[in-house]
Formats: structure tokens, C-alpha cells, sequence
């Protein structure tokens, strides 16, 4: 299988959110399929039943996070080489030149991405769009709503 890239912070996030779903969720949901067990005939016990669905959403995301660790290429941005482009982990602060508005986002694994903490995916048209590129370049992102251009006003290594 190929290996997926994800960066080392993200790598400690997704472990802790591992053994909290096997030490804390997993232990909570299996008290909660027995106490309703307990509650008598299973057809009509909705607690029984929310408690299973529950149960089957945690070991997917056990198995999606084991699968994905152990097939994760673990790289720690403050240990490369990496002049002054656009990389992988880096932090990027852009312009959107039509509109003037600002914003941030670091460029992450598939896995790690969340566009709510400015996380981008290196397989986003935007992260794509800008790899490679130096500070006070242009990138056009070719978005579905059209070509957007971004001025890249600094690049960050942390």
C-alpha cells in the first residue's frame, strides 16, 4: 500500500485521538450495549440499538486511524531543507488578489486536513496551486467557480 504523508503534529494528534477512542469511547459504549441489555426484550430497546450504531461508528474510526498510521509517512517540517517555497506542512499566508481578503492555511496530509482549523489537504487544488512557489509569487487556483488568484505574502516552517 501506498505510503500516505501526514505531518508529525498531525501524526500526534491522530495517535491521541486513537487511544481515546480505545481507552475512553470504546469501554463507554460497551457499558452502554450492557445496560440496555439489561433493559429487557432487544427489538424495541432504542438504547440497545443507538448504543450498537455508536459502537460501529468508533471501531471504523479505530480501524480507518490504525490503517492510516501504519501506512503514514511521518514528516516533521522543522527537520527539511526547505529553502524558501512552498512545501509540504509549511503555513502559507495568501491574498485573494480580487477581493483583498486574507487568509492562512498549512498544507497537510490527507488524513490531517480540516479547512475549519485551516488545515489543507496537499491533494486540494489549492495546496496543489501553490507548491513550489516563493513568497510575493501569484498561484491561480482553478476552483469551480472559476479562477481565483492568490498573492503569497509569507511562508512559515513551524
Amino acid at each position: 500500500m501506498n505510503q500516505i504523508p501526514i505531518t508529525a503534529v498531525g501524526a500526534q494528534r491522530l495517535k491521541l485521538e486513537l487511544k481515546e477512542l480505545k481507552s475512553v469511547k470504546r469501554p463507554a459504549v460497551i457499558d452502554a450495549i450492557a445496560t440496555a441489555r439489561d433493559h429487557g426484550d432487544l427489538k424495541e430497546n432504542a438504547e440497545y440499538h443507538a448504543a450498537r450504531e455508536e459502537q460501529g461508528f468508533i471501531e471504523g474510526r479505530i480501524s480507518e486511524l490504525e490503517s492510516s498510521l501504519s501506512n503514514a509517512q511521518i514528516i516533521d517540517i522543522t527537520q527539511l531543507n526547505q529553502g524558501d517555497r512552498v512545501v509540504f506542512g509549511c503555513t502559507v499566508e495568501l491574498i485573494e488578489v480580487e477581493s483583498e481578503a486574507e487568509v492562512t492555511y498549512q498544507i497537510v496530509g490527507d488524513i490531517e486536513a480540516d479547512i475549519s482549523k485551516n488545515r489543507i489537504a496537499i491533494s486540494s487544488p489549492i495546496a496543489r496551486a501553490l507548491i513550489g512557489k516563493e513568497e510575493g509569487e501569484d498561484a491561480i487556483v482553478e476552483a469551480p467557480g472559476g479562477a481565483r488568484e492568490y498573492e503569497i505574502t509569507a511562508i512559515h516552517y513551524r
